[in-house]
């Protein structure tokens, strides 16, 4: 595996636990930043994917969010908002500024992907969505909690995703897109995958990368099967000058 090293990044009373790889390449040089999912992710199944990036001549890094992982912090005190603010404190302290972004980022942090590209703008040159999630305006700035509070009540609601800004956003992005999408996932309904779907069709370069014998956690699905996770980087990066491969799972 490529060598990545090590690094922590202080926060907002935080300390957020981070790897990068890449670092003797120039400053021109894309970056990718790979987010983890809600729950029990963390950077460390991301790890290969992230090497992956570094050997195809990518920056990288990967870090976990508070309360997952390394990182210092409760995870019920962590919200969409401090998500976002914290993958903004990592990207500005290690990658050089101005440059390229690529940004991968597993169901929850598909939320985050797009407030980054919302930030970032022209600087997101790729992004990576796997089985992505996407959220009701009210439910920003809401503490997750146990499970069972306020944030639980919001993203529950049927329907109530159908508003996300987040949508709105990726109808605008005019960058490189890939959607991977399981082949079964109880967790991110059908319709929500349609309308990232849609909304990335709209003016981005878009490619769906269908895993049909993944299921919804495919940070997992990617570290233990190679040939994807590599096919997947593949066709992220070929909106970079990198040509992608036919493939029985990519389609333009």
């Amino acid at each position: 595996m490529t060598e990545l090293s090590s690094f922590t990044c202080a926060y907002d009373g935080e300390l957020l636990s981070g790897v990068y790889g890449g670092d003797t390449a120039g400053p021109e040089t894309a970056t990718a930043v790979l987010l983890h999912g809600a729950g029990v992710g963390s950077k460390e199944r991301l790890l290969p994917m992230l090497a992956d990036f570094v050997a195809r001549g990518c920056r990288g890094l990967a870090f976990d969010f508070s309360g997952h992982g390394e990182s210092t912090g409760a995870l019920g005190e962590l919200s969409l908002r401090r998500r976002f603010e914290q993958a903004v404190a990592v990207i500005d302290a290690h990658v050089p500024a101005g440059g390229p972004l690529v940004l991968v980022g597993f169901s929850m942090s598909g939320q985050t992907v797009t407030d980054l590209v919302g930030h970032y703008g022209d600087r997101v040159a790729a992004v990576g969505l796997c089985a992505p999630a996407v959220y009701a305006r009210e439910a920003w700035d809401v503490p997750f909690g146990e499970g069972d509070g306020r944030f639980s009540e919001i993203i529950r609601r049927p329907g109530g995703w159908r508003g996300a800004p987040a949508l709105d956003v990726l109808r605008a992005y005019e960058g490189r897109a890939v959607l991977a999408v399981p082949g079964t996932d109880v967790i991110i309904p059908p319709e929500v995958t349609e309308a990232v779907q849609d909304a990335l069709a709209a003016r981005a370069r878009f490619t769906r990368f269908d895993v049909p014998d993944a299921e919804h956690m495919l940070g997992s699905w990617f570290e233990e099967h190679a040939e994807d996770r590599r096919e997947f980087v593949t066709t992220v990066l070929a909106g970079l000058g990198d040509r992608a491969p036919a493939s029985r799972h990519a389609r333009s």
